[in-house]
């Protein structure tokens, strides 16, 4: 099987996608306005939206469930998420959790292109097929789930090795959305950051060097160079 990682959308909300000959698998689903990109970028890789066989979720939050309703509800799409989360990201019990430090700047960019890209359109996906720690979805480049709690109850990372990736969502980011300090770092409106810093040790021997946070540009190297990376900044 030969796979392929798409990056849709920017280094602000993306989504990703693994191509393969099977079909496509989407990791997370951005905001609800980025059906044209997300059509535009399979279309260039020679697939469209009915060979999306189905969205895993790193968590539930709204600027990560976008487009998957109307995958759900007009291609068929299955969209799986942790237990822990299906709460969340159907909207049946929203997560609060505070901001923490931010600037004018790079909170009103983060703003804007929510904006701009519909966040105030939130679609929750009205059914969601939960998934479990360990389980290996049998999905185009199928990827394996880790569970790694505390951003939200039910956050994942999600490890592809076909691709030689590994996705964070949330749990990190590589730019942070409210202040616009780079380098890796826990993210900010997590529910429990002592948690999520103990959840991602969980990762440190995984091989794969690719690692994309939800937020923010890739991380090129291992986890544990990355965990490195995080202590240093104290």
């Amino acid at each position: 099987m030969t796979a392929q990682l798409l990056r849709i959308g920017d280094d602000i909300v993306a989504i990703h996608a693994i191509v393969t000959d099977e079909g496509v698998t989407l990791i997370d689903a951005g905001l609800p306005g980025d059906l044209g990109i997300l059509r535009a970028a399979l279309a260039s890789a020679g697939h469209g939206l009915d060979d999306i066989r189905g969205v895993i979720l790193t968590h539930g939050d709204s600027d990560h469930v976008g487009v998957a309703e109307v995958l759900r509800s007009q291609h068929g799409v299955p969209i799986h998420v942790l237990d822990d989360d299906a709460h969340n990201a159907t909207g049946v019990e929203k997560k609060t959790a505070p901001a923490g430090a931010w600037r004018l700047g790079p909170a009103l960019q983060f703003l804007w292109a929510a904006l701009r890209r519909g966040g105030l359109r939130t679609r929750y996906p009205r059914e969601v097929r939960a998934i479990a720690d360990g389980d290996v979805i049998d999905l185009p480049g199928r990827p394996e789930i880790i569970a790694i709690p505390g951003h939200t109850g039910g956050s994942a990372a999600i490890r592809v090795p076909a691709v030689d990736a590994l996705f964070l969502g949330d749990a990190i980011t590589t730019r942070h959305v409210l202040t616009g300090a780079t380098g890796a770092q826990l993210a900010p409106f997590s529910e429990d950051v002592a948690l999520t810093r103990k959840s991602l040790e969980k990762l440190r021997e995984l091989p794969e060097t690719r690692i994309f946070p939800g937020h923010g540009p890739e991380f090129r190297g291992t986890v544990a160079a990355l965990l490195d990376e995080l202590d240093s900044r104290g």
